[in-house]
């Protein structure tokens, strides 16, 4: 990994603007940095890099960034079931993991413990099917549990390595999930497929306002830096369970808890065997405020549908196994689906015949 940060020191400040940038050596973000009078009088150029991205990212239709402004909201699962799905569909499909402190994607597909394989086209990504094909810094960490501790500059450079040097062959689709918010990563990796094209983002909340108004500036940072939003998902949008799948418990005034499911469950079947085809549903959260769709109304931005909290979606996730394999995610996979299939034939119809 260490001949991706050639273009940007070690010891540089956070938000470093880069060597070859106009602004090295002469903005705000570069006062104290040991390498100021370095790059102020170093010559200045276009990246050479970025010509190589353009390169690698012209066998890819379309590329797609998945993003939160709140974390927690399941971004990662999202862009997951979104790769599966659009693989199941017979698109090839790439999915790019650029969350560098948290990478999460890897578990996700079902590919943890696997390595990056390099070939004289590049680095090869890890495959989940033929045409799935997957990349994190997850797959380069000796340990598992290693914390990345990088300063901006770094995770750029390996952002930057990833575009420049994974050889993804021709895709339909390639997949970004970013991390929560509006940092150096969502920069970078705007600033280099700038050239190729994004054809836009997803952004991923769930109901309340606390997650909304974080979801708003990043809306918002989207129409700054000219990325179109394809699109809101509220995720987490009402617990949906059936009656059969509920664990029961007896509470005492003092607190303590008894396991009644037997008893509940028999006590159903023998009364009101009706009920166990029953799905009860839940807010969970406070959607009160109009939720996502609300917001996208006020934002002009569209809103995709809502995916509603599913206990299988996240045991899917934890197995690391698509949701639309079977009928066990009854509440989520059509859901998803229906996001899914909407967000395929737009993006198809604006291909050129």
């Amino acid at each position: 990994m260490e001949n991706g940060y050639h273009e940007i020191p070690e010891n540089a400040n956070e938000h470093c603007p880069g060597p070859e940038s106009e602004s090295a050596g002469k903005s705000d973000s570069c006062e104290g940095c040991p390498n100021q009078e370095a790059c102020a009088s170093a010559p200045k150029g276009p990246d050479p890099d970025l010509v190589a991205i353009a390169e690698r990212m012209a066998s890819v239709k379309h590329k797609i960034l998945v993003l939160s402004g709140k974390g927690g909201v399941g971004k990662s699962t999202f862009s997951a079931q979104l790769s599966f799905a659009l693989a199941g569909m017979d698109y090839q499909v790439g999915l790019l993991d650029i969350d560098i402190c948290g990478p999460s994607i890897p578990k996700m597909l079902g590919l943890e413990g696997q390595d990056i394989h390099q070939s004289n086209l590049g680095w090869s990504p890890v495959y989940v099917e033929s045409n799935l094909g997957v990349m994190s810094i997850g797959f380069m960490l000796p340990d598992p549990d290693e914390a990345v501790i990088w300063r901006g500059p770094r995770k750029n450079g390996i952002i930057k390595q990833f575009l420049k040097d994974v050889y993804w062959g021709e895709l339909d689709y390639l997949v970004v999930d970013a991390p929560p918010g509006t940092s150096d990563e969502h920069i970078s990796i705007v600033q280099f497929l700038q050239a190729s094209g994004i054809d836009g983002a997803i952004i991923v909340t769930t109901p309340q306002q606390v997650s909304l108004i974080d979801v708003r500036k990043e809306v918002n940072f989207c129409k700054k830096v000219g990325i179109p939003v394809l699109g809101v998902v509220e995720n987490m949008s009402g617990l949906r369970l059936p009656i059969a799948d509920f664990k029961f418990m007896k509470v005492t005034e003092t607190g303590d808890e008894t396991d009644a499911t037997v008893w509940a469950l028999n006590y159903i079947k023998a009364n009101a065997p009706e009920l166990l085809s029953v799905v009860a549903c839940s807010e969970v959260f406070d959607s009160s405020g109009g939720g996502a769709m609300k917001m996208c109304m006020e934002m002009c931005v569209p809103f995709l549908g809502k995916v509603p909290m599913d206990p299988q979606l996240g045991k899917a996730a934890e197995e690391g196994r698509s949701c639309f394999v079977d009928q066990k995610c009854s509440a989520s996979a059509p859901a998803l689906r229906r996001i899914v299939e909407k967000l395929a034939t737009a993006q198809q119809s604006q291909e050129p015949q």
